[in-house]
């Protein structure tokens, strides 16, 4: 039983009709993605979750330093359930103190607050850093390593296997473009705090100022992560997320030949995504799409909403010629339950779906007595037959 409804969705799309001042009824013409130096990279819209651009996404690549996102990701998970504070003061082993590459320059011995630590971390991208905070959330750096292997799993990051926490170079240690693009994007939304970290373009510690190396913080007010990393296996890598028009999308490259090719690959990829789209929320939970009518329940209508907030990434001109395909699994009989799944809402574009999402009730509605349902059924049943006819 299918049933297209217009006039709910257009209504939404009057909130978004400044976007733009183009003729709504021509088709959107969006250019090809821009070419990189990058070899592997993807650029997503870190609401809806949609593919912008993308090249060699799922290659399995040393990430270096970007490593440490979900280094801070499992820290700010433990901590969010209370295993560890940012208070806590951390001990400095002799281990973390001896690590190489770049350094937030804690000393053996001392004890440091486990938020000066994540700070080192992200924005100095600390090695010994990363060491403290595995060892003080999983007592061995081994241990935390494990840790982050189950939140792989979780994540669904299927061609991701890290072997330490600091991306230091290891034939098995690996991870894609689109895995660190849907870790990041879990990143931005279950831990907005410990994100606001990467914005940051300073830290000093022990009387040592130390820069944020993703040098996109300078160049773009409306950049705000990510991570960088480089090795000579790995080359030039970046991930970068920002804010434009209330659109967030996430950029990943990797393997770019040079400090400078990085930046520009990743600002081609950005400024392409935000000068062609936009993402907007089209249907809203609790919000009433359609009303319906009820067969042998005690009123004779029901109001049907989307199960969730839906957001879509378009061309601003296309979002007016999106249809709503209303699909009710079959006719509404009494009783219903309030949230019960009646059906589905499709959301058409030139044809094809673009996107689908449960159609639930609004209200509960309680069935009539014996006699009310009997009478009920057959309406329905005659109502069927010159439907058919």
């Amino acid at each position: 039983m299918n049933k297209i409804i217009k006039f709910p969705l257009f209504l939404l799309f009057l909130s978004i009709s400044s976007l733009s001042s183009l003729i709504y009824s021509e088709e959107s013409f969006i250019p090809k993605p821009p070419s990189l130096n990058a070899s592997n990279y993807i650029l997503i819209d870190s609401v809806s979750g949609r593919i912008l651009a993308e090249n060699g996404a799922d290659e399995r690549i040393e990430p270096a330093s970007i490593t440490k996102i979900m280094t801070g990701y499992v820290a700010a998970d433990q901590i969010s359930k209370g295993f560890v504070n940012l208070d806590d003061e951390v001990f400095i082993s002799e281990n973390c103190w001896r690590k190489g590459g770049s350094k937030m320059f804690i000393r053996e011995g001392t004890r440091v607050l486990l938020s000066d630590l994540m700070k080192g971390m992200v924005i100095q991208s600390g090695n010994d850093a990363s060491c403290a905070i595995a060892e003080h959330v999983a007592v061995s750096e081994e241990g935390f390593v494990e840790l982050m292997q189950l939140y792989v799993e979780e994540l669904g990051m299927n061609n991701t296997q890290f072997k330490n926490v600091s991306g230091w170079p290891d034939p098995e240690h690996f991870s894609s473009a689109r895995d660190l693009a849907l870790l990041t994007k879990s990143l931005i939304v279950k831990f907005p705090d410990h994100y606001a970290l990467y914005k940051e373009k300073y830290f000093t510690f022990n009387e040592i100022k130390q820069r944020n190396r993703n040098s996109l913080l300078w160049q773009d007010e409306s950049i705000d992560g990510v991570k960088t990393g480089h090795t000579e296996s790995a080359g030039y890598c970046l991930v970068s997320s920002g804010v434009r028009n209330d659109t967030r999308l996430i950029a990943v490259t990797l393997k770019s030949a040079s400090e400078k090719a990085r930046l520009t690959d990743n600002r081609r990829l950005l400024d392409y995504g935000f000068r062609y789209y936009r993402t907007k929320k089209v249907l809203e939970a609790n919000t009433s799409i359609v009303k319906e009518q009820v067969w042998g329940g005690e009123v004779d209508s029901v109001d049907l909403s989307s199960a969730e907030d839906l957001y879509l990434t378009l061309s601003p001109r296309d979002f007016p010629r999106v249809e709503p395909l209303i699909k009710l699994n079959d006719y509404l009989q009494a009783p219903i339950e309030k949230g019960q799944v009646v059906g589905k809402v499709d959301l058409i574009l030139d044809g094809d779906s673009i996107s689908s999402i449960d159609l639930v009730s609004m209200q509960g509605v309680p069935a009539l007595g014996f006699f009310g349902r009997a009478w009920s059924n057959i309406k329905l049943l005659t109502y069927q037959f010159l439907m058919e006819e």
